[in-house]
């Protein structure tokens, strides 16, 4: 994970070199804990989720303390399922180990937990294409994340994996108001970024 990535004035994450948006979710509730920069350590917000062929970003309407998004990369997501409680709202939980940076020690950060709650609309095209897109992206990286044992894989690796026809077969749930990109969304500037701790630059 990475908290607060880099954003555009209209909230869109600031993309990758070879990176892909597959969709975008508004109106879902985020919880994960251990965020230094959230009061108590925990962040539960409304916003809209960002996927991705590299990563998933949680982008809040209205920061909770300093925290005003969340970076996943899918390599490093595990435990994810899909849950569907009698009383409750549908429901993704899961966790997700920490981008460390080279220099740092990987024994100093914890694995954090998530859940994406689906508390307006229906999730019945969200949940298959990312469910669809995690096990394509471990299958086709011969990656499978386990907890705390990360090995400090490139999390950009997963940028290879190709979307494109499960993006164009994609189910489209009637009651799920995710939005499916056929088209790139057009960047604000021509910024990418490189890697996880680096800045961005200009694509050209």
């Amino acid at each position: 994970m990475a908290e607060n990535p880099q954003l555009f004035g209209n909230g869109m994450p600031v993309p990758f070199h070879g990176e892909m948006f597959v969709l975008a979710r508004d109106g879902v509730e985020f919880h994960v804990d251990k965020i230094p920069s959230a009061p108590g350590g925990h962040a539960k917000t409304k916003g809209t989720i960002y996927l991705s062929n590299i990563r998933m970003v949680f982008v809040a309407a209205k920061p909770v303390g300093n925290f005003f998004a969340f970076d996943m990369p899918l390599l490093y997501v595990h435990g994810e399922k899909f849950n569907q409680p009698i009383f409750h709202c549908n429901n993704i939980s899961g966790f997700v180990e920490p981008v460390v940076p080279e220099s740092q020690n990987r024994a100093l950060y914890s694995t954090h937990t998530f859940k994406i709650l689906f508390k307006e609309g229906g999730c019945g095209t969200f949940v298959p294409l990312f469910l669809n897109l995690i096990t394509s992206v471990r299958r086709y990286n011969q990656f499978e994340a386990q907890p705390a044992t990360v090995p400090r894989v490139d999390p950009m690796q997963a940028a290879q994996t190709p979307v494109d026809d499960m993006m164009r077969h994609a189910y489209v749930d009637p009651h799920d108001p995710t939005k499916i990109f056929l088209q790139q969304p057009a960047p604000e500037s021509q910024l990418r970024r490189r890697n996880y701790h680096g800045p961005a630059d200009n694509a050209y």
